[in-house]
């Protein structure tokens, strides 16, 4: 449930928005730089270091945050609604990104929450059934967002999606505070300046940051413009809700679980190349797509490959991330990391509405795919094909 509740918000400002944006009439690189609204994704490490330090009178000091997070994301999520983006563009911009802080502060609570919860032996599993609460989440915001929008209206979709959070508080209030033995950090400066200490005295450390930048940033970009681009070659909202939502969750799903049964066997360095080549060979279909123009099927083969190999790659990636995370200071260091898988999903994305229309929009895809190669580059310098991650985390 704490996945889902996380899951929930995050293609609202996405997905469903640009949507809501191309029925209004705005221009299509005004739609490429809404991807800005998430920049609290990438920032949250900033004010994640609070919620180890400052305990709330009430819940306890993980309830009590995850609570107020969730009430403010609900009424954020209200006001998006109640906004219009032709009249008031700068109204509805701020509401989405009031959505955007308090989603990414639920995230910061919830993370800690998990790991604290769980004994290392249910982390896995943990792990497991939050990923797919995300997916849910994000399931029923973006496919069942834009079938309602088409239904009835966008204004519906979002008090509807605002409603699809009470059962995350209910799980707020029912669950039990963690029972942590490690003491919380006694100063502000010993929350903040600890665990980024910890982290950038290791070798390779800046490195890996960059690895974390580029390793899907082709494929983020291709992503971050798709819906204009379906609408633009003249498929239905209710077309995209069913077969790039419904569809492609799916085969999201099935690319996860082939990639973390892969790994068993391949170890994460090499499933880090090999999905990664998928991913970035992916891409060429929205580009054969932007060729062949409206068909369901083809886009249907599209979305399969695309989110299969994209599912694949997020296993891998998020492996890797764990791996490198110092227990001591987990809320943090996740923070910090999480928000750097999330920078190519807000600035990268930003310009792609320019280039989309600079380019058109094959060129655009084929532009990409070569953006993939930096990120497998960066591979060479701390996980070659024969290293072995758990080996070098011991």
């Amino acid at each position: 449930m704490m996945g889902f509740s996380c899951g929930l918000p995050l293609l609202l400002t996405g997905t469903v928005l640009q949507a809501w944006m191309k029925e209004q009439g705005i221009d299509l690189s005004v739609i490429g730089m809404t991807s800005l609204i998430g920049l609290p994704y990438t920032i949250k490490f900033l004010w994640a270091p609070f919620s180890d330090r400052y305990t709330l009178p009430f819940l306890g000091r993980r309830r009590g945050w995850m609570l107020i997070a969730q009430f403010l994301l609900m009424f954020s999520i209200i006001l998006l609604g109640l906004s219009d983006p032709a009249k008031y563009p700068l109204l509805t911009l701020l509401a989405a990104f009031s959505v955007t802080f308090f989603s990414a502060s639920q995230d910061i609570v919830v993370d800690a929450y998990r790991r604290e919860d769980l004994s290392d032996a249910e982390l896995g599993l943990g792990v497991s059934l939050y990923i797919n609460g995300y997916r849910i989440g994000m399931l029923l915001s973006s496919g069942g967002g834009l079938i309602i929008a088409d239904k009835l209206s966008f204004e519906m979709a979002y008090f509807m999606m605002a409603a699809c959070l009470i059962p995350g508080i209910l799980t707020t209030l029912l669950c039990r505070e963690p029972q942590v033995d490690v003491e919380p950090p006694k100063t502000l400066r010993s929350a903040v300046i600890d665990p980024l200490t910890d982290y950038f005295t290791r070798p390779n450390a800046l490195w890996i940051l960059s690895f974390i930048l580029f390793y899907k940033i082709g494929d983020t970009m291709a992503s971050a413009i798709s819906t204009p681009f379906f609408l633009d070659i003249g498929f239905s909202k209710t077309e995209i809700g069913a077969v790039v939502k419904l569809f492609g969750f799916w085969a999201t799903f099935g690319g996860s679980l082939i990639g973390g049964i892969l790994m068993i066997r391949l170890g994460i360095n090499r499933s880090l190349w090999i999905f990664g080549i998928l991913q970035a060979i992916s891409v060429l279909g929205f580009a054969a797509l932007a060729d062949i123009g409206h068909s369901v099927s083809v886009l249907s083969l599209v979305i399969a490959g695309e989110h299969l190999s994209a599912g694949m790659g997020t296993a891998a990636y998020s492996a890797f991330i764990a791996s490198i995370i110092n227990k001591k200071f987990t809320a943090t260091q996740y923070a910090l990391l999480s928000s750097l898988m999330g920078i190519p999903r807000v600035l990268a994305s930003a310009p792609t509405g320019f280039l989309a229309k600079l380019l058109g929009w094959q060129s655009f895809f084929l532009f990409c795919t070569l953006m993939a190669i930096p990120g497998m580059l960066l591979l060479l310098k701390f996980a070659s094909w024969n290293s072995d991650r758990k080996n070098e985390s011991e």
